[in-house]
């Protein structure tokens, strides 16, 4: 899904784009104002996640969300049809949402990164951040679980 989380709804990004959603959040593009919103998730055809009824109500396509608590919303977009099943390739950074790709195992990386011979590693084309399934991802997936478990779908 290509999707635009409005401001109240940022702690919901990595989640999103470690599912291979392609998540936009407001903050990260200056989208403060409702007209800017929702003419940028016109133009690229993205589904807005907000927990404002007026803008949800303006958007040509649009998930509400009530709940304040991250894993409540996520629970929230779950119950709404989005897959939230961690990606076995991941294809959009974390941190900024470009493009992902793997790390040659023989590449060197940055120290805080582990040896791409022994862990599979992507790096963003264009932050540069790395990424690779460390604990971060096993602390996302045991909360898509409890998502999942909470309704049944396991």
């Amino acid at each position: 899904m290509r999707l635009l989380l409005d401001l109240m709804c940022g702690g919901l990004r990595s989640y999103l784009r470690m599912c291979n959603h392609d998540t936009v959040y407001a903050g990260d593009r200056g989208l403060e104002a409702d007209d800017d919103l929702l003419a940028v998730a016109s133009e690229e055809d993205r589904t807005v996640v907000t927990r404002d009824v007026d803008v949800a109500a303006r958007a040509d396509e649009s998930v509400i969300l009530e709940a304040r608590d991250v894993e409540a919303q996520l629970a929230e977009l779950d119950a709404a049809g989005v897959d939230l099943t961690l990606a076995d390739g991941p294809r959009f950074c974390g941190r900024c949402n470009g493009p992902l790709e793997s790390v040659d195992p023989t590449a060197s990386t940055p120290e805080y990164a582990p040896d791409p011979t022994a862990v599979e590693t992507w790096i963003c084309r264009d932050c540069g951040q790395h990424f690779w399934r460390g604990s971060h991802w096993d602390r996302v997936e045991a909360t898509l679980a409890r998502v999942r478990d909470a309704d049944g779908t396991q």
